[in-house]
């Protein structure tokens, strides 16, 4: 059981002003006309909408701030994401002028994004499968039929000789989408007798997700309507009934409800609340299936209460309580919990165990100590393994244990790669689904036979039109911080491009919460590197690329390291001949908006252009407004601007929003919005592009709000490759290759 963290999520946001310090690199000073991309774009001559100024006065720490734009945030919010139709109509009209204002601005960009669209789609094997996962009597796979937006989760029953007998849908997520503008699935979770499935779907893309029961066999719907939820669903071993977890008004994910089926929702049995705002829920079950546990925490804290999932109205017992800053996150085995922790000096993580019986901290032996620098990642408790991801300088492992102690590593050696597993459906096994690519490698899906390390490859993933690895190069390089750290920035890129400055570079980070982002092989990012594009990730400060220090040296009072990062990874680039001043398009989204937000600002010679999709921008409004939903856990990423004049100074001195360079010349941005985008919310890109314009010189400054999707943007497949392609195809034109062709694969 590796639980996924549940905060690994942008922000939501209010609005400010304030004068912050100049910050400059060094280098920047330096440039000159030779080694400086001058952006001759042609736009075309559409006017601007001019909102208007609304000048409200905040004052925090005896510092006061203007902001002209704070009302563009609708007072009514949390009812605007349960019904859109409720925004106020000066602040929809002022979005619709936007909306316009983009369409004009690059309408002679529809046959190019057009043609992104179909190269990204011809990429993918419309008709695809996943390698069925064995349970029990059954296995479980998910497809695509041709043409379809959204899965079809399935299963085939298995006959005693393990041969799998004719498919059987159970829930069609393109007949289940209907005329709904928006759709979202949840989940699709089968009972533990396999007779029943529960699923839930958003249809507003604010991620309320409502809860509904079939039977399996008949498809026939129960009358079991679970609303406001946060999608998850988590049976019981006796399958009567499932855990799930509630959405307050405010989003946040306050309670834990166990429903017996057949049982209306106002009678749901309370299992948990948690009072501390800056505490999120979440529920999950151990990999053994015997435990439910109730997940509570903040960036920095975790607490776990356990259930015997046989015994689901029993009342939750306190695993270990919890201690600021310190994580554990525990899976079963036998008389034993398996620990994953930073208990005591364990940064990068070590696994303990303790009894069943006995699970307070002074009962925790260690089993597989604590390294410096060697992120224990994730664990999964097997009957007869352990299995752990480790992370050690961008590069991922798989390690596979006995209980006695006997270790081997499941090894790839290239440049940049990514390999994980998947946890599985059996606790029983001796195989292990494990999944290895590269940025030039499709996807390979192995069994790795657990006792003996035998890989049986099931599955390698299809590029219908076509793909040579051979054409590309994959490179990890590093670039040097002031300071003296070692950033690792992946590179990809077609083998023939010249390494004389004169290639355009789409340089993408996030640094933010921890998050790992893998060197995986992603198919649409190769329409733009067929085209010339080198594209790189930037391991910055702020993730956990280099193991948790690494998360730790770009947060809080250090939190500029992650931008000052980017901007070095971008100058290397520079210095190294992949590219020039001026010729680097930044990418980012959420977390990762604002980290090309505050790099523009910082450097804002040094990119040709900013795609900031769904960017947190206007951080002091937002970490200063705890009604907001993610606000008050953020304050363990950020700091806390409300109590601490200190801390508002650490914002103050990055906030994009507050930071712009007026009278400065900035390249053309695009920002990217969702109406129903509870995480970041929708005033923020509207706010900060309604203020380059007023303070920035240079542009376009363009603003593509989705009116009717949240902070994913649209959750039909094919939906978001049209997204993708409008962010490059404004990439594209910054740098004049709107005429470039890609190279061809062949046959």
């Amino acid at each position: 059981m590796k639980l996924s963290s549940l905060l690994l999520a942008g922000t939501a946001g209010l609005a400010l002003c304030a004068a912050v310090a100049d910050i400059a690199h060094a280098t920047q000073s330096s440039a000159t006309a030779q080694d400086t991309m001058t952006n001759e774009t042609t736009w075309p001559d559409a006017t601007a909408p001019t909102p208007k100024k609304v000048p409200e006065d905040i004052t925090q720490h005896d510092i006061t701030r203007t902001d002209n734009y704070g009302w563009i945030r609708d007072d009514n919010w949390q009812e605007v994401l349960r019904d859109p139709s409720v925004l106020k109509p000066d602040v929809r009209e002022y979005l619709e002028e936007e909306v316009a204002y983009y369409e004009a601005m690059t309408a002679d960009l529809q046959p190019l994004r057009d043609t992104l669209f179909a190269e990204m789609r011809g990429r993918i094997k419309e008709d695809d499968s996943s390698v069925p996962s064995k349970d029990g009597p059954y296995e479980y796979f998910v497809r695509y039929r041709e043409g379809g937006n959204y899965p079809i989760f399935a299963r085939r029953a298995l006959g005693p000789d393990g041969e799998p007998g004719a498919e059987q849908v159970l829930y069609d997520g393109d007949a289940e989408e209907g005329d709904s503008p928006f759709f979202s699935i949840g989940t699709v979770a089968n009972s533990p007798d396999h007779e029943l499935i529960a699923f839930s779907n958003d249809r507003l893309g604010s991620e309320y997700y409502t809860i509904h029961v079939r039977d399996a066999a008949t498809g026939e719907q129960m009358a079991d309507e679970i609303t406001s939820t946060g999608g998850e669903v988590v049976w019981d071993k006796n399958s009567q009934g499932f855990f799930y977890v509630e959405r307050d008004d405010n989003q946040r994910p306050k309670r834990v409800w166990y429903h017996a089926l057949g049982d209306a929702q106002d009678d749901d049995t309370l299992v948990y609340e948690e009072e501390d705002n800056a505490f999120f829920l979440g529920v999950d079950k151990t990999q053994s299936g015997d435990y439910i546990l109730l997940y509570s925490g903040d960036q920095i804290t975790t607490e776990f209460q356990v259930i015997p999932a046989d015994d689901p109205t029993a009342r939750p017992v306190m695993f270990a309580p919890r201690i600021q800053g310190q994580e554990y996150y525990p899976d079963h085995h036998g008389d034993y919990f398996y620990i994953r922790t930073n208990e005591g000096d364990a940064v990068d993580f070590k696994i303990v165990r303790t009894p069943v019986d006995a699970t307070a901290r002074e009962n925790w032996e260690v089993v597989v100590p604590a390294e410096d620098g060697v992120m224990i990642s994730g664990m999964t408790t097997y009957a007869d393994y352990l299995v752990r991801e480790e992370r050690r300088d961008a590069r991922p492992a798989i390690v596979i244990a006995d209980y006695d102690g006997n270790e081997s590593e499941i090894v790839f050696d290239q440049p940049a790669f990514d390999v994980s597993y998947s946890d599985g459906r059996e606790y029983d096994t001796d195989t292990l689904r494990v999944y290895y690519e590269s940025p030039s490698q499709p996807q390979q899906t192995f069994d790795v036979n657990m006792a003996s390390g035998e890989r049986t490859l099931r599955k390698t993933q299809e590029v219908p039109s076509g793909h040579n690895p051979d054409l590309y190069t994959v490179e990890m390089l590093t670039a040097t911080a002031d300071d003296g750290a070692q950033i690792p920035v992946m590179v990809l890129r077609l083998r023939d491009v010249p390494l004389d400055g004169s290639a355009p570079v789409l340089l993408y980070g996030y640094g933010s919460y921890g998050a790992y982002i893998s060197d995986s092989f992603n198919t649409n990012i190769l329409p733009m590197v067929d085209r010339g594009v080198i594209y790189a990730l930037a391991h910055v400060r702020g993730g956990s690329a280099k193991g948790q220090q690494w998360y730790l040296d770009g947060k809080l009072d250090q939190k500029m390291n992650t931008f000052t990062d980017f901007v070095t990874a971008g100058e290397m680039l520079v210095d190294k001949g992949y590219t020039t001043r001026g010729n680097i398009v930044s990418y980012g989204g959420s977390a990762g908006g604002l980290l090309v937000g505050a790099a523009v600002n910082i450097a804002p010679d040094l990119f040709g252009g900013v795609l900031g999709a769904v960017p947190f921008v206007d951080v002091i409004s937002t970490i200063s407004d705890d009604t907001l939903p993610l606000t008050p856990p953020e304050w363990l990423e950020w700091g806390n601007p409300i109590t601490s004049a200190e801390e508002y100074g650490w914002i103050a001195e990055y906030s994009p929003y507050d930071n712009i360079k007026p009278d400065t010349e900035y390249p053309p941005i695009l920002a990217t919005g969702g109406l129903t985008d509870y995480r970041v919310t929708y005033w923020e890109p509207a706010k900060w592009v309604a203020r380059l314009r007023e303070e920035a010189t240079g542009g376009p400054f363009l603003l593509r709000m989705n009116m009717e999707a949240g902070h994913g943007g649209s959750a039909a497949r094919f939906e978001r490759l049209e997204e993708r392609a409008h962010l490059y195809a404004f990439a594209l034109k910054i740098w004049g290759k709107e005429e470039a062709e890609p190279v061809s694969h062949g046959e």
